[in-house]
């Protein structure tokens, strides 16, 4: 039986999943505030079909819980997730406007080579 573990990414925001110790995914997120944002979910492909995203998000939604946050999912896969599954429902928030305000801005595309 595979060894399947859960390990948050504070410097990364992010939570990774990894099946016998390599790495098999990841649930993104930006914290604004007290409110965790999840941002996209990805489980390599050699993974995929397993039920790891399901686990992966259920223990990140457990440790945002145990650090008393609240949780807005933007990433579709734990919008769906959460719709499915009710034990979150007490932690669960909208998007607002204030928070998609508030959340960290991709870095701008690098500028084109000076032709000289």
């Amino acid at each position: 039986m595979s060894e399947i573990a859960v390990r948050p990414e504070a410097a990364e925001s992010s939570y990774v999943i990894s099946v016998d110790g390599v790495d098999a995914g990841d649930a993104q997120y930006a914290d604004v505030d007290r409110t965790r944002v999840f941002l996209h979910t990805t489980i390599t492909p050699e993974f995929e079909g397993q039920g790891l995203a399901s686990q992966l998000v259920a223990a990140a939604l457990t440790d945002a819980r145990a650090q008393g946050m609240r949780v807005v999912a933007v990433c579709p896969y734990v919008r769906t997730w959460l719709e499915r599954h009710h034990d979150f429902d007490d932690i669960v928030d909208p998007m607002t406007q204030d928070v998609r305000d508030r959340l960290p801005q991709p870095p701008a595309p690098p500028s084109p080579p000076a032709n000289g």
